[in-house]
């Protein structure tokens, strides 16, 4: 009796721990799964205002703080532009930027802020002063909110945007592209607001939410466009490069502009966890829980293999979410087809804001031949 007993209570334990194993991978896994839109990531450090001056912020001294180009500013019902950093005026604990515009609320000094890819605020009316449509596209579970800012080419450029962002982040390159006349269709895609929910309600980092983005080029093609170029940052670049490889409607895609892809998803999620002060022993059971509770497919660089349409990624070493690596050794690979244009000194989504010219440059150069 004793030996079973003792069977007993070790089977009990095993089972306890294994039950508590499987909830702390599921907890973990959420920091990726469950990002809410519009909100910075975890990995953006809180920042706080000191001062504010004419044109001028002083911020907390970090190396978030002094990152080279134009950032939003997100705060507790404030949103902001900063430029540059200023060459005076800092002290010991403080970095000086110049700042551009409060575009919500007020500044006041104690607030808490972080740095954001999301420079404008609003729609492109409001923000950009740009004539624009509210349209909806019809996607697998239901109607997706979109913006359409139209232009007289029959190349339209379908934008999508990532992690911790809404369709407010591509207004970022829309004023560029206004000018080049394309017609621009900004989408909202399921989990963003005013958007249907998955039916799990959770984030597959463009494993199925890639099937909207087929939707938009569905509408695009039913309302004239000749041929369209995808144009997606973080886990909308994965979801316009499988709709790319995988749309019943892949001959009318001419091009892919990938802005920090995510071509590994476990290292997404083992940096977003981390962010969420996750311990390390935890991290592989997050992966595991993320896969199980999604179907996430680990090789997605087997699948940029199948591309057939000339891509432009944006990438740099600095992206702590989607190693540049991966976007290297894809362009590396596919010299005829794939062009890197490294950004240095930006974070994850924000290839843009570290040189604006630079990077409006390349796409320009990029989109010449498919206009």
């Amino acid at each position: 009796m004793r030996t079973v007993k003792a069977t007993a209570a070790a089977v009990t334990v095993a089972l306890a721990a294994g039950a508590a194993s499987v909830a702390a991978g599921r907890f973990a896994s959420d920091a990726a799964l469950k990002a809410p839109p519009g909100k910075p990531l975890p990995t953006e450090p809180r920042l706080t205002v000191h001062a504010t001056a004419a044109g001028q912020i002083a911020l907390t001294r970090h190396l978030a703080a002094l990152r080279p180009g134009v950032y939003g500013l997100a705060g507790n019902g404030t949103h902001a532009v900063v430029g540059p950093v200023l060459g005076a005026s800092h002290s010991a604990d403080t970095v000086v930027r110049r700042l551009e515009r409060v575009t919500q609320g007020t500044l006041e000094t104690g607030d808490k802020v972080r740095l954001t890819a999301a420079v404008h605020h609003g729609d492109p009316r409001s923000a950009l002063g740009l004539d624009h449509r509210d349209v909806e596209v019809l996607g697998e579970l239901g109607a997706l909110p979109a913006w359409f800012v139209p232009g007289v080419r029959d190349t339209w450029v379908i934008t999508v945007h990532g992690l911790g962002a809404t369709r407010e982040h591509p207004m970022n390159v829309m004023e560029f592209l206004h000018r080049q006349r394309f017609p621009v269709l900004d989408l909202a895609y399921r989990g963003d607001r005013g958007a249907p929910r998955s039916p799990d309600g959770l984030n597959h980092l463009g494993e199925t939410e890639w099937r909207d983005a087929d939707a938009a080029v569905r509408y695009a093609v039913d309302n004239g466009a000749r041929q369209v170029v995808l144009h997606g940052w973080s886990t909308g670049a994965t979801m316009a490069l499988r709709a790319a490889v995988r749309s019943a409607l892949r001959e009318r895609i001419s091009g892919l502009i990938l802005d920090s892809p995510v071509l590994s998803w476990p290292t997404t999620l083992r940096a977003l966890a981390s962010a969420r002060r996750t311990p390390g022993a935890l991290l592989p059971l997050a992966v595991r829980a993320a896969q199980g509770r999604t179907g996430l497919e680990r090789d997605r660089a087997a699948e940029a293999a199948q591309l057939t349409v000339p891509t432009l990624i944006f990438h740099g070493p600095d992206d702590t979410l989607a190693p540049w690596e991966h976007s290297r050794r894809l362009a590396n690979a596919r010299p005829n087809l794939i062009a890197l244009h490294t950004v240095a000194q930006a974070p994850h989504g924000a290839m843009w804001n570290a040189d604006p010219e630079a990077y409006e440059e390349a796409l320009r150069r990029f989109l010449t031949p498919l206009m």
